[in-house]
């Protein structure tokens, strides 16, 4: 068996592992802006639910995902979307679970593959996060007066746009780190 297949089975193992043992978010709403709420970290035990489907099915779809990042002034302004309405609706439906996770102070799902979302969960007093959808995605903008902070949140930003080029090895290689 090839790297590209261990990783590739390592993933899928992970991912489901994952979607049976964590439990569901609720979310509606079309804007959030969240400003340093709630500490990363796991509550019981379980760390995500849906969340992992989600994250599993935008891996599978990477593909069809475009990704745009613009730095701005303390931090970057994305904007993330796809022609497939379902694949856009998956984008809707991430980050404001993401940003829901940060405000309860619930962490983040799948963090070891990302070199930057530990810091950002456990600081989230140091950043703001803010998020507007689009009619296929979303455009999220982060900004910090940390210039540490400025730094991860633009790695951060650097990071999804390699999981969009990429899919599932990109995560894996995170995960490798």
């Amino acid at each position: 068996m090839n790297r590209q297949s261990i990783i590739v089975l390592i993933g899928l193992l992970f991912t489901l592992f994952l979607s049976l043992t964590l439990p569901e978010i609720a979310y509606s709403g079309e804007t959030l802006s969240v400003q340093g709420m709630g500490r990363g970290g796991m509550r019981g035990g379980r760390m995500m639910g849906g969340d992992g489907r989600i994250i599993h099915q935008l891996f599978a779809n990477h593909d069809q995902i475009r990704r745009t990042v613009e730095e701005i002034p303390g931090g970057v302004r994305t904007v993330t979307e796809s022609d497939n309405p379902q694949v856009a609706a998956l984008i809707k439906e991430h980050v404001p679970r993401m940003y829901q996770r940060i405000e309860n102070g619930q962490g983040i799902p799948m963090i070891m593959m990302s070199s930057t979302l530990p810091t950002m969960a456990q600081n989230p007093d140091l950043y703001h996060r803010q998020f507007e959808m689009t009619s296929k995605g979303i455009m999220v903008t982060e900004t910090s007066n940390d210039p540490d902070m400025v730094a991860v949140i633009r790695e951060h930003a650097r990071e999804v746009t390699g999981f969009v080029k990429v899919g599932m090895p990109g995560m894996m290689d995170g995960m490798m780190r």
